[in-house]
């Protein structure tokens, strides 16, 4: 099967494997040397400093001719018979200590995301020198932590994830919190695993179990072909709303913060550091419309790519340290490289996110104003992660994204998941030498060409702008086509690019969720 290049946005869509690519680079096809004619001013100079450099190499020997020294390469089988099997180990021992020199050396003395400011630590010994319920919430805020699961198995609520809410439900007193957990279609082991994790709770709580959810209430889309289909982003969607239930039904009930969780492993000290440590103010307040964690498939890996955007609203680089490419201002990428616990970006979510709870709660003082919600977009065949979409709904409007300077949505890097316990154990280590990944990573964006476009990207709230849209006519053949219209940009572009992915309602097993449907030429 050939391989392909997978676009930085699937890595939140695909399974949690990697693609691999094969690639060789064949150096006599190659051959620099060969490229440049030994008559012109540039070859006489570049011969010169060459046969310094490679006089010194294996392989290669300089040849007296009755004109000018010249190189002349050995045969492949003189240069395999003189670089044994011996040397060329000797060669790989040199690389293999200089590579660990480096990472033992940047660990030691320049670690990045090790030490956090003096009010991380404080928090923390304030968990360990006492046992009091509520001894992680030094200004005892109420916080509403919601999460909205698929746990066929049980092995959430019976083990780690379970362990953990119960742990941070302890540090943030049980008082002083409402836990909100909704779940469907994970079969008799689920339940019985929920029920078993509700009895633990000592908080407020609602704990909802659905057999089945009724996918007629998701509204359809119309496909190519005239078929009525559920977007996979509207499904996301309304599932993750039906743990903000709660919010509505008790709108009385004032919260200081939301916590929203996914099926990640986390420190529960984390968790309150993202909580309460997140750009915090001279009061020792934190500040932010919204703070992400970040999230890891592998010790390595970034994995939320599909809803995390840059400060100006560009997609993400390569997945791994710093995350950010330099495109634009790079200023994400260089808050990520500064070390600062509040990188600014214009979306993220990394598995876990702490938002301020007063745009989810309708206001006393602005009765008019609707709360957010997850949602979906407008347009058939332009997708955008409902993780994305709620922190553009949350953003001040942006009428010039070259100038922004601070949206309030911020991802804390000294918060870190995990999607496996193995992974977890691993992050304390790895951070210690990302450092030596960003020169790497900053190639490797360039060669791959990240961020990929995005038309648009630079939208500003209100502007009049053309856009390609797919448009949908019974009358034309396909159902449809894409048109260029006039319309009014909205708050979102930036989260988007070109795709449908639909529900699959009737599974076969072992099938995905969810397919994509090929766009349109």
């Amino acid at each position: 099967m050939s391989s392909r290049l997978l676009h930085p946005d699937e890595y939140e869509l695909a399974s949690r494997s990697s693609l691999d690519s094969e690639g060789t680079f064949n150096l006599d096809d190659d051959d620099f040397e060969s490229q440049v004619s030994p008559s012109s001013r540039f070859g006489r100079h570049r011969a010169s400093w060459l046969s310094r450099l490679f006089s010194s190499l294996p392989g290669y020997t300089r040849v007296k001719t009755n004109h000018r020294p010249i190189f002349a390469r050995q045969s492949r089988r003189t240069y395999l018979r003189r670089c044994t099997p011996r040397r060329r180990f000797c060669y790989i021992h040199v690389v293999f200590l200089i590579i660990s020199a480096l990472v033992v050396l940047t660990s030691i003395f320049r670690p990045s995301y090790t030490h956090p400011p003096a009010h991380y630590k404080d928090l923390q010994k304030s968990t360990q020198k006492s046992t009091a319920p509520g001894r992680g919430n030094p200004h005892e805020q109420k916080v509403f932590i919601a999460a909205s699961l698929y746990d066929r198995d049980g092995e959430l609520a019976r083990g780690q994830w379970g362990a953990q809410l119960i742990q941070l439900i302890e540090f943030l007193g049980a008082g002083n919190v409402y836990v909100s957990i909704y779940e469907n279609d994970s079969g008799e082991e689920g339940h019985a695993a929920l029920r078993e994790l509700e009895q633990r709770i000592l908080s407020d709580k609602s704990i909802v179990f659905e057999e089945h959810l009724d996918l007629k209430t998701i509204p359809t889309v119309t496909i190519p072909g005239g078929e009525n289909r559920i977007k996979r982003i509207e499904y996301l969607a309304q599932v993750r709303n039906k743990a903000l239930k709660p919010l509505t039904e008790n709108p009385d009930i004032r919260y200081d913060k939301i916590l929203y969780l996914n099926d990640i492993l986390f420190d529960p000290v984390d968790a309150l550091q993202l909580l309460f440590s997140t750009n915090v103010d001279e009061h020792g307040f934190a500040q932010y419309r919204a703070a992400c964690a970040v999230d890891f498939d592998n010790p390595f890996k970034f994995y939320d790519t599909y809803a995390t955007r840059d400060l100006q609203g560009y997609s993400m680089g390569l997945p791994f340290f710093p995350w950010f490419s330099n495109a634009g201002n790079g200023d994400s990428r260089n808050d990520v490289l500064q070390g600062k616990d509040a990188v600014r970006v214009r979306s993220c979510w990394g598995g876990m996110v702490a938002f301020d709870a007063k745009f989810f709660q309708t206001s006393p003082s602005s009765p008019e104003v609707t709360p957010v919600r997850f949602r979906s977009g407008p347009d058939l065949f332009w997708e955008a992660s409902e993780c994305c979409l709620i922190h553009a709904d949350i953003q001040d409007p942006q009428t010039d994204v070259e100038v922004i300077t601070d949206t309030g949505v911020y991802m804390n890097p000294y918060v870190r998941v995990a999607y496996d316990a193995r992974t977890l154990r691993w992050l304390g280590v790895t951070r210690r030498f990302e450092r030596l990944y960003s020169h790497i990573h900053n190639i490797g964006n360039h060669l791959v060409g990240l961020p990929w476009y995005n038309p648009r990207r630079d939208e500003g709230v209100g502007q009049s702008v053309q856009e390609t849209v797919w448009v949908s006519d019974a009358n034309v053949e396909g159902g449809g086509s894409f048109q260029v219209v006039d319309r009014t940009a909205g708050n979102d572009g930036y989260c988007g690019r070109r795709g449908l992915q639909v529900i699959v309602e009737e599974r076969k097993p072992g099938q995905k969720g969810y397919e994509s449907i090929p766009v349109p030429s």
